[in-house]
């Protein structure tokens, strides 16, 4: 099995970039799939570059709708998933998102005057 790393440099102009460098001791040649929704992401381009090998996945226009949505990579040889990303969109999740945020801060703040009020009695 090679030794394998896949490091995110951007999503730019509707495409993932990222680098992926193999083990300087091993002789391999990846082959990538990327999926979405369990099916292969046409137009994946992966060519050689000083760095390792430079990966460009196209994110489908399907892809841009409310909710998360997630992409796996993997390496076909070994089956193993190198890196995934997700993509997140629509005002409902943004409110949720806000609305979880603010009932955190507001058990945080809970539980900050409910210790202050222990370290009081127990003085």
């Amino acid at each position: 099995m090679a030794d394998l790393t896949l490091t995110k440099t951007r999503i730019y102009e509707g495409n993932w970039e990222g680098i992926l460098t193999i083990a300087a001791d091993t002789a391999y040649s990846p082959e990538i799939e990327v999926t979405y929704l369990e099916k292969a992401v046409p137009g994946v381009m992966l060519r050689p570059d000083d760095e390792g090998y430079a990966i460009r996945v196209p994110i489908p226009v399907a892809a841009l709708s409310d909710g998360v949505q997630t992409f796996l990579i993997r390496d076909l040889k070994t089956g193993e998933t190198l890196e995934s990303f997700a993509i997140i969109t629509g005002e409902p999740l943004e409110h949720d998102i806000r609305a979880e945020v603010d009932l955190l801060r507001a058990e945080l703040d809970m539980l900050k005057r409910a210790f202050r009020r222990h370290c009081v009695e127990t003085a």
